[in-house]
């Protein structure tokens, strides 16, 4: 068969077959008597293998290894191929996301898009301090897109750049709590935190919707941190975590605060006051936590926590009851 007619037949073009040639990839077995390249079958089967070999990423040296060396073994190639494609489809990946938060970001010229780039470029900086600058100008310049702000803050691992990242999605429009909400759902403990910290910080009735649903996370830490900030925001079914953080020794000045804060409202009052109590009737409980539910007592007022701090100040504990006695004191003196 003549190099045309293999051409048309295999798709691969008369100047590759050339180059395979010069190359001593396939060699046509005959020449007509004019001259012309005369292909066999087993050439043309060869240039099928070539072209096979070539789909997967081989170079055509590689090709001529796994062609023409018996002992080649295709293990460790095809590995190393995996890798690179890894590699390539993850870079590939990365440039579309950049490119789409870009176009999300509805840039009116290219001032406004290398800007953008300079701050995608500086939140993924090894850099805490360029990092941090970037969080806080995000808002002051061309605005970062929220993806890329919700992206940094759920993987930033440095308290201080955290922090400037969360003012920023606090100060960001629409679509914010949509994807910090996937955040509560992230396999990751870490994302999971850095997700209802984030929530925390977002004044809003859609915010507190979310820490409302916070409650029920299977992750405790996600429970803890909306209930932290459900208490000072006055929402009283953050009662029963707060409590319970009060047992486990959790968060005590804030947890203090926030019960503070609720109690507050007279009807809330009570309901701590009522659920403290609940709590410390619980034989189970161990002497420290009996103390720290004791001390709780003295920022809740009403006639239930008196009465309860009263009964207290004769408990079997003696370190209850000087607990008690202290806080009944300092009770009356107000």
């Amino acid at each position: 068969m003549l190099i045309g007619d293999v051409a048309r037949r295999s798709g691969v073009s008369a100047r590759m077959l050339r180059h395979y040639e010069s190359l001593g990839l396939v060699r046509p077995t005959g020449r007509t008597v004019g001259g012309y390249r005369e292909y066999s079958s087993d050439d043309i089967r060869r240039i099928f293998h070539i072209e096979s070999l070539r789909s997967l990423g081989l170079s055509l040296r590689d090709v001529g290894c796994a062609l023409d060396d018996p002992g080649f073994a295709p293990s460790e190639l095809v590995d190393d191929l995996i890798r690179q494609t890894r590699e390539r489809i993850a870079a590939e990946t990365a440039l579309l996301t950049r490119l789409r938060r870009i176009g999300a970001a509805e840039p009116d010229g290219w001032e406004d898009v290398l800007q953008i780039v300079a701050l995608l470029q500086a939140l993924g900086s090894e850099s805490a301090a360029k990092r941090q600058r970037a969080a806080l100008s995000s808002v002051q310049e061309v605005p970062v897109p929220v993806e890329a702000l919700v992206e940094a803050v759920l993987s930033e691992t440095d308290p201080n750049v955290a922090g400037a990242l969360r003012w920023a999605l606090a100060q960001s429009g629409d679509g914010v709590l949509g994807l910090l909400a996937q955040g509560l759902g992230s396999p990751v403990a870490e994302v999971r935190k850095r997700a209802v910290q984030s929530i925390a910080e977002i004044p809003n009735g859609e915010a507190t919707a979310l820490l409302r649903d916070a409650l029920a996370n299977p992750d405790v830490v996600v429970r803890r941190y909306a209930a932290l900030a459900l208490g000072a925001r006055g929402v009283a079914d953050a009662v029963p975590t707060l409590i319970d953080m009060i047992v486990e020794e959790t968060h005590d000045a804030d947890t203090a605060d926030a019960l503070s804060a609720l109690a507050s409202r007279p009807t809330s009052a009570e309901q701590i006051a009522t659920r403290l109590v609940d709590c410390l009737a619980h034989n189970a409980l161990e002497p420290s936590a009996r103390r720290r539910l004791t001390q709780a007592l003295a920022d809740i007022p009403g006639v239930t926590a008196s009465r309860a701090l009263a009964e207290l100040s004769q408990d079997e504990d003696r370190a209850v009851a000087l607990t008690a006695t202290y806080v009944l004191g300092i009770r009356d003196a107000r």
